[in-house]
């Protein structure tokens, strides 16, 4: 018996824990197919005001950490946009109910960010939804993993590229302008930006990209007043893993981490809360790394 069915044996039969076994889905990944179901802080986050008259953008809000920022951010009083593929409808109605649950406006906003138009219409329609713009939440992203080099193509790069660069330099562009001193910028990076896995070389070296570009805008915005930071998630359960990645590789999902465990959506939510709010009122081009202890890898 190798390794990979050693583990998968060992997960298959300890479900109760949470733990992961082998599975796959076609991307972009629902979360209705995730087994076991992540927690988005549905029944655990309490709010206390923090984001209290506060309109907000998060892309990719649909599932996984977007979801729990979204709910999070509701929880704390901001009204929220999401912005998604038309084919995570169904994911997206889900969040919405949890958002305007707390007692806050959603609007769903589908559309490709690959395409220039797209990320300008998220600006406007939140703006004219809103009348204003205090947080844009850069969440959206795509990978696919690749165990050998030639097999990488030139469109799945420009998609890793498009996705999870290009659109959060149009969104940024277009937003920039509607925001005021205070307003905070939030993009998601990884910690594979600096330890990559080989395969993901496309997704790897978009979010190194993505820890340059918040240092770099950090600086230029500061003197406006427009903080501009980073979270670098670890090993995270959502949709995204087993729609672009091989099945047997989650079998042992995020058992490498200190912590022996792939984190929830939910535990990445306070860091973009703190971010957003005015708790954070003198942190701009920092990066905070939500990864169980990683980079430093258990034996």
């Amino acid at each position: 018996m190798s390794i990979i069915d050693t583990i998968a044996e060992k997960l298959s039969s300890d479900d109760k824990h949470g733990k992961i076994s082998p599975q796959t889905q076609p991307w972009p990944g629902l979360t209705h197919k995730l087994h076991p179901l992540p927690d988005h802080g549905e029944g655990s986050y309490r709010g206390s005001g923090r984001l209290a008259g506060k309109a907000a953008i998060i892309t990719g809000g649909d599932s996984g950490i977007g979801r729990a920022v979204a709910i999070a951010f509701a929880r704390e009083g901001a009204d929220v946009l999401i912005s998604y593929l038309p084919v995570e409808q169904e994911d997206a109605d889900e969040t919405k109910r949890w958002v305007e649950e707390a007692g806050q406006r959603c609007v769903l906003c589908p559309g490709d960010l690959q395409d220039p138009q797209q990320c300008a219409t998220v600006i406007e329609q939140a703006i004219a939804a809103f009348g204003r713009l205090d947080v844009l939440v850069n969440n959206a992203a795509f990978q696919m993993y690749h165990a050998e080099f030639e097999d990488i193509t030139w469109e799945e790069w420009r998609q890793a590229y498009a996705t999870n660069v290009d659109a959060m330099f149009m969104l940024c562009k277009a937003a920039v302008p509607y925001m005021r001193e205070g307003a905070s910028i939030i993009n998601t990076t990884s910690i594979q930006a600096t330890t990559p896995i080989p395969g993901l070389l496309g997704y790897a070296s978009t979010k190194a990209a993505i820890v340059n570009f918040t240092e770099a805008l950090g600086g230029l915005l500061a003197k406006r007043g427009i903080r501009v930071n980073c979270v670098a998630p670890g090993p995270v359960w959502t949709p995204i893993s087993p729609a672009t990645m091989p099945a047997e590789f989650m079998a042992g999902y995020g058992m490498r981490t200190p912590m022996g465990r792939p984190g929830q959506p939910a535990e990445c939510a306070g860091a973009y809360v703190y971010l957003a709010s005015s708790d954070a009122g003198f942190t701009t081009g920092a990066k905070i790394t939500v990864a169980g202890g990683m980079p430093v890898l258990t034996a």
